[in-house]
């Protein structure tokens, strides 16, 4: 195992007080609340974590997935069923954990809980580290994170994700009236208030600035009609030039996480099938971007 030093985490830092109209976005978007009743819980790493087991079968793996919201908002609560999808589609068990939300709690007390529930876990390098909107971006600061400890995962999963918190993609003005769920002023406001005067360009809030070295095998998904289309094709890109392994799947006329809020059609379908083949294969192949 190694040592808690390798990982070289930033230091945890304070932050404020949330708002009241934000304390009411949190509980609007909290998710059901039989949610724990459909799922397991488990503390892993300290952490208070879902964990959601196939149905009809033994799991034949681990995926730590982690919710959007920004930063600011989201819960594993409302990934329920999303989850359970890909737990069945995949025969894999998803791991949904509680991490630390902004303004409270800023960079990096998110990245600082989310690595610490992946290093509780015993067979750490078969685990996929996923995660959508904001938690694809979180998953991939755990990917680098990991990578430099000589602990990285089997493959990362990015669904949506967001990639640059400087918000410089042409596609967030672009697809603005297409993607009623997210927007370029989303985007800054989760930037403000995660940050907290830490730099956007840091690689671990703006994976778009990371070494392509320090990724596995990884699955990139986004909506043809979303904001942050440009950002994820722009990384997708940049990893296939930096000679890693990187599927890219466009969903086209779709807008944000559509797998997880338009589960009814087929494009969602499709996403989860795309997941759930990605985790089963994993075996070595030629890097480049498909589609």
């Amino acid at each position: 195992m190694t040592a808690a030093g390798a990982w070289n985490l930033p230091p945890l830092r304070e932050g404020h007080a949330a708002d009241d109209a934000l304390i009411e976005r949190r509980a609007r978007a909290a998710g059901p609340a039989d949610a724990v009743e459909r799922a397991g819980e488990a503390v892993i790493g300290g952490v208070r974590c879902l964990v959601i087991e196939p149905r009809g079968c033994d799991a034949r793996g681990e995926m730590i997935y982690l919710h959007g919201g920004g930063y600011r908002l989201g819960s594993p609560l409302a990934y329920v069923d999303y989850a359970q999808r890909i737990a069945d589609e995949a025969g894999w068990r998803i791991i949904l954990p509680f991490y630390p939300l902004a303004p409270e709690q800023p960079f990096p007390a998110a990245l600082h809980a989310v690595v610490a529930v992946y290093r509780g876990l015993e067979d750490r390098q078969s685990v996929v580290v996923a995660g959508d909107s904001a938690g694809g971006g979180l998953a991939a600061a755990l990917c680098i994170v990991a990578a430099r400890a000589g602990e990285r995962p089997a493959g990362a999963v990015l669904v949506s994700p967001m990639l640059d918190l400087t918000a410089r993609g042409e596609s967030l003005d672009r697809n603005a009236a297409r993607d009623p769920m997210f927007s370029k002023a989303a985007v800054l406001d989760s930037a403000q208030l995660y940050l907290q005067g830490h730099d956007p360009r840091d690689p671990l809030v703006s994976a778009l600035e990371a070494d392509p070295a320090d990724f596995p095998p990884t699955l990139v998904l986004t909506g043809g009609a979303e904001v942050l289309l440009d950002e994820v094709v722009a990384f997708a890109t940049r990893l296939a030039l930096g000679d890693r392994r990187v599927t890219l799947h466009v969903a086209p006329g779709m807008g944000h996480v559509w797998p997880l809020l338009a589960p009814e059609t087929g494009e969602a379908r499709d996403a989860v099938a795309a997941i759930a083949g990605f985790v089963k294969a994993l075996e070595p192949a030629q890097s480049g971007v498909s589609m």
